[in-house]
């Protein structure tokens, strides 16, 4: 979006420093600041306004601060209170001048797979906006609307939670039309306390749709379906349960395990082909089709979109080495349930032999010990071999345990011709370094 200075100052209730020239997008990071945006100092483990000389010279033209501008700096200034609280101001003002087609998708598993899918089916009938990779906070929530091209038309935003109260926050931001709802899991009780804690926080979003708004809730889990209580919106339903309003039958994966079912819906039904990995992205497409059909995208596009769309990385990305291996890279982050899914999509798989290097489940609370070795004991009745990189809740009974990447790509051994290898852990494991060491 272009922004001029005055304007910015106006969201922000700051005042202005310097020429009212404009800025069209915005980073929080100087490294990736490019010509004409908006660079936004975050206070954090290390003060942003730090880097604002930087910034500037590789081309920043307005700069929020919440101190007295540095005359040396020649860059427009709008003097804000606090910068981070800013950046949600101008985030409520770009989505004020933003069409009624916004969508918030948020769940604990799944959402940045289904925020994708529906990016890409949107994208068939509307220029569309989404969150890149999972900026899905309140800074990288109003990045992705400042972000967003003068012509929009749909914006698809990710919505995560670290608690009770910031998904209200996020809507009270991007004022959401459509609501997406993927599942409630026990994942991040670090932080939120409770299972039910968790599902309090996700139906924040369906809380806060209008009337005429649409809620998507996922048929096949208790707790997101009895969420249409939460909202006067429309509610649709996807999953393989009968009584969805959205349903997939007739799911058959191929050789790449990637699945092709055919969609029923209350716009007639139609074959899809997916190019996104594991049965798990069944529902997510069903969300997406759900959705982007309330929002007026024609059944006959669905196809085209759910196939064509751009996915986020590290996530089911397989890849066949030179010496026939095939290498699962699903590291971007982990949870008990898309944990199962990966070692159920491996053991899918035709292989000769099966291995899963996994990492840590982090945030998982006092749950984590006793979920670290039910994964463990699930993979072992799947015969699939488990190589632990340090992180001993995995337990001993079958468990090949290692130090560090290097590690475990000593355990793997020499791998031949039909074995196949799934990566897997939270982010702070960052395991793509073995599907990067096996490649």
């Amino acid at each position: 979006m272009h922004l001029l200075a005055s304007q910015i100052a106006a969201a922000t209730g700051g005042t202005l420093h310097g020429p009212d020239v404009q800025v069209v997008s915005a980073s929080i990071d100087s490294r990736t600041i490019a010509p004409g945006q908006l660079f936004v100092p975050i206070v954090a483990a290390r003060d942003g306004h730090d880097f604002i000389p930087v910034a500037v010279d590789a081309g920043a033209t307005v700069y929020l601060t919440d101190r007295a501008p540095d005359p040396a700096v020649t860059a427009t200034a709008v003097q804000v209170a606090d910068t981070a609280v800013a950046l949600a101001d101008i985030g409520r003002a770009v989505r004020a001048s933003l069409p009624p087609r916004v969508v918030g998708v948020t769940g604990s598993v799944g959402k940045t797979s289904t925020k994708d899918l529906l990016a890409g089916v949107l994208a068939t009938t509307y220029r569309t906006a989404a969150s890149e990779k999972s900026f899905n906070n309140e800074l990288g929530l109003p990045l992705t609307l400042l972000g967003a091209p003068d012509d929009t038309e749909a914006v698809v935003l990710e919505m995560g939670a670290r608690g009770v109260g910031h998904i209200a926050l996020l809507c009270d931001i991007a004022s959401p039309t459509v609501g997406v709802i993927t599942r409630v899991e026990a994942v991040h009780l670090e932080m939120f306390g409770t299972l039910d804690d968790v599902a309090q926080a996700k139906g924040e979003l369906v809380e806060s749709l209008p009337t005429d708004g649409i809620a998507v809730l996922n048929a096949d889990h208790a707790v997101v379906k009895a969420m249409r209580s939460r909202t006067q919106a429309r509610v649709l339903t996807y999953g393989v349960a009968d009584d969805a309003d959205v349903r997939a039958t007739d799911v058959v994966l191929d050789a790449q395990l990637r699945a092709s079912f055919t969609l029923h819906s209350p716009w007639g039904s139609t074959p899809v082909a997916l190019q996104a990995r594991g049965e798990h992205q069944v529902p997510n497409a069903l969300a997406a089709a759900a959705a982007a059909c309330g929002l007026g995208v024609p059944l006959d596009a669905l196809p085209s979109g759910l196939n064509d769309a751009a996915l986020s990385g590290l996530r089911m990305e397989m890849r066949t080495t030179a010496a026939g291996v095939t290498v699962i890279n699903d590291a971007y982050n982990a949870n008990p349930t898309s944990m199962i899914a990966g070692l159920s999509s491996l053991h899918r798989l035709d292989a000769r032999r099966r291995f899963a290097v996994v990492g840590t489940m982090a945030e998982l609370g006092s749950d984590g010990p006793a979920a670290h070795l039910d994964v463990a004991r699930q993979a072992t009745d799947l015969g699939i071999t488990v190589i632990a990189v340090d992180e001993p809740a995995y337990g001993d009974a079958g468990v090949i345990h290692v130090a560090d990447v290097a590690g475990a790509v000593a355990a793997l051994g020499d791998l031949a011709e039909g074995d196949a290898v799934l990566v897997k852990g939270s982010r702070v494991a960052q395991l793509e370094r073995v599907a990067q060491a096996l490649a």
